[in-house]
């Protein structure tokens, strides 16, 4: 379920030493299944382990997962990355917006978790997003803009070069093309 690296994990006994024994980190997830769902890390001393705590044993500490930060904790990583600019841990959790489907899941639903796994954090660094609308009869997927992409010049190529791309990658024989039927309004809210 979740990947700690060796880095992290010295990391983490490092910071564990200088904490009462028996505390082991906790890793969560704040609003999950949400767009606004945050991952975060935090010390768990021995009396907040609760009874539905899924328990990760690793060099010299326990993670401990709630029952309800754990599906949207499939497939998460920890690492800590030392560059020019210092050390930080990174937690990466891709299915924390949206719970992870399966790959027999009705074509609906595997394109919204790719949206929002995916396409969304890319869309994101320009204040943007897309949304399904539905799927046309013919294969055509029909998106609906929001955010910085409402208005923005580039739209056309984003859709077209950016997400069509990858959602046919991603399902060949069941999507023929995507479509757009935002009404693009220019305004301050555009990224440019």
């Amino acid at each position: 379920m979740i990947t700690i690296s060796e880095a992290a994990q010295a990391h983490f006994v490092k910071l564990l030493s200088d904490q009462p024994e028996g505390t082991h980190i906790r890793v969560f997830v704040i609003s999950p299944g949400t767009a606004q769902a945050e991952c975060g890390v935090s010390y768990c001393p021995p009396d907040a382990v609760e009874a539905d705590d899924t328990e990760f044993e690793f060099n010299g500490f326990s993670a401990m997962v709630d029952e309800k930060s754990a599906p949207f904790l499939e497939e998460a990583s920890i690492d800590y990355v030392t560059d020019q600019l210092g050390s930080q841990l990174t937690l990466k959790a891709p299915n924390a917006k949206m719970r992870k489907v399966s790959d027999d899941a009705p074509l609906t639903e595997r394109i919204e978790y790719m949206i929002q796994a995916e396409i969304n954090p890319q869309l994101a660094s320009h204040g943007g997003n897309i949304m399904l609308v539905e799927i046309t009869e013919d294969g055509i997927a029909v998106l609906q803009f929001g955010g910085g992409c409402n208005g923005c010049s580039m739209v056309d190529v984003t859709l077209k070069d950016g997400i069509e791309k990858q959602l046919l990658e991603q399902f060949p024989g069941e999507l023929t093309g995507v479509k757009d039927v935002t009404e693009h309004q220019h305004g301050a809210h555009s990224y440019q």
